[in-house]
């Protein structure tokens, strides 16, 4: 019996021993890890902070919910009616009337687009590409209810334009500073694509100050100021005139173009910054025109071949290829081969940067360029002169007695008259396209006579070719040099 006890125990002790040997080893495997690891961080001393996933100041600046509801107010949905005539041949009629005669045929069109209201008594700022050509403009509000628009003034040179509704009260959208943009922030664009009206994309700011040659590239006459600010937020047409803002909801630039192949959005797109808005849409309101000032300097942006060329420090600015005689810059004594650093203090290194900073400023005003001249750095005191190389501001209304057909006229000199041995007669100052032009005339030419009268003052040239009850003219013109010609054409 006490040897069947003893084997028993045997056995008991036997089997338990391996278990308490197994539990020790574990347990110091256990605390022999937790001590490397806690020693590990102790060394290190590595920052350690909780995860939070609960909403943070982050998801409050992302909320576009308020933003968006107070701009779509002040969004609006222009629609436009377009009615083109041209003439339709007629090999009939060229019998009896010679060539060209024929038919006059009407091709009738639609458009629409966006626009912002920017001042509480029914001012509003589209593009020029918007309402360009159009017989009938409405505008309708986002509460749905639609009025008639006129086209108080254009600006082909931004895409800038402006309408007028005859309603009282409405919600002009704040304007923020672009200047105070930066590369990376969140904006929306706020339009109507593809007619959906009160349409809300959100995107942020890719690059500033970008220039795509998009406009005047179907007409060389105009002088194309372009530095978009380019975005990332879905545009596309219909959204041409509407808001790109801030998260505060304040105008920050007029959604103008896309960069697409298709003619839909493809991830860019591009609109005018607010500063250079504001002083369009200034200038079409009190003038009826843009008051655009000119340094009068050729220029080209800065590469590793023109710094090697012209041994130049670095890339920065814009390097000054001519100077125009009699310039603003010209009488500040800017010389070819000065390299423009700053203007006022914005740093330069565009030819975009630096047509927006003039573009926002007027004839008559003075400028202070940095240059940089054979390594040493100076300020210039610019005045700024309009096209006619002056300072003078013009409305709309006066630029209207001294134009006619596309073209603009001044009195001659007494000095020219001498020179020419004539008594009379007005000089073609400035033409863009129009039926002088289209008939072979030029800037510099001389009209003496109008269907055998004598030209006497600007005033009497410009209202006889206004006239609608004449159904042609004819010319008598001479060039710069005195050589006489004549010149035929209908009204």
């Amino acid at each position: 019996m006490k040897k069947n006890m003893k084997s028993i125990g045997l056995g008991i002790l036997g089997g338990a021993l391996p278990l308490v040997v197994f539990f020790m080893l574990n347990s110091n495997g256990i605390n022999s890890d937790t001590t490397s690891n806690n020693k590990t961080i102790e060394e290190t001393n590595a920052p350690v902070s909780k995860v939070n996933f609960v909403p943070s100041q982050i998801d409050e600046k992302l909320d576009f919910t308020k933003a968006s509801e107070e701009s779509v107010h002040s969004v609006v949905h222009v629609k436009t009616k377009v009615v083109q005539s041209y003439v339709q041949r007629d090999p009939f009629l060229e019998f009896f009337y010679g060539p060209g005669a024929g038919r006059e045929r009407k091709q009738y069109g639609s458009g629409s687009g966006s626009g912002v209201i920017i001042t509480e008594d029914g001012y509003i700022v589209t593009n020029n590409h918007v309402i360009q050509n159009a017989s009938e403009i409405q505008v309708t509000l986002n509460n749905n209810t639609t009025f008639d628009a006129e086209i108080i003034g254009t600006d082909p040179s931004t895409d800038i334009a402006v309408l007028k509704i005859n309603k009282t009260g409405l919600r002009a959208m704040p304007i923020a500073n672009s200047d105070d943009v930066k590369v990376g922030q969140w904006v929306l664009a706020v339009g109507n694509p593809f007619n959906l009206n009160s349409t809300v994309t959100a995107g942020i700011v890719s690059a500033k100050a970008r220039n795509i040659n998009i406009i005047g590239s179907q007409n060389k006459e105009i002088i194309p100021i372009e530095s978009f600010i380019q975005t990332d937020a879905a545009v596309n047409p219909g959204n041409s005139g509407g808001a790109l803002i801030n998260t505060q909801g304040q105008l920050i630039g007029i959604n103008t173009a896309i960069a697409s192949q298709t003619g839909n959005y493809a991830g860019y797109s591009f609109a005018v910054p607010s500063r250079l808005v504001t002083k369009i849409t200034n200038d079409l309101i009190d003038y009826g025109m843009v008051q655009r000032g000119f340094l009068g300097v050729q220029i080209q942006e800065i590469t590793q071949d023109l710094i090697n060329d012209k041994d130049l420090e670095d890339s920065k600015g814009i390097y000054i290829v001519g100077v125009n005689e009699g310039s603003g810059a010209d009488k500040a004594k800017i010389k070819e081969g000065d390299v423009i650093l700053k203007v006022g203090s914005k740093a330069i290194n565009s030819t975009a940067e630096l047509q927006e900073a003039i573009g926002r400023r007027r004839p008559g005003d003075i400028v202070t360029l940095t240059i940089r001249r054979e390594g040493k750095i100076m300020t210039k005191d610019v005045l700024l002169k309009n096209i006619e190389g002056n300072t003078e501001l013009t409305s709309k209304a006066e630029l209207e007695k001294h134009s006619a057909l596309g073209a603009t006229f001044v009195e001659l000199t007494n000095k020219e008259k001498k020179e020419l041995n004539i008594e009379h007669g007005v000089k073609i100052s400035s033409i863009t396209t129009g039926k002088l032009r289209a008939n072979g005339l030029t800037k510099g030419i001389i009209i003496t006579k109008i269907n055998n009268e004598d030209v006497k003052s600007v005033e009497q040239l410009t209202s006889y070719l206004k006239r609608k009850d004449k159904k042609g003219v004819l010319l008598e013109v001479m060039s710069e040099s005195g050589q006489k010609d004549y010149v035929g054409f209908g009204l």
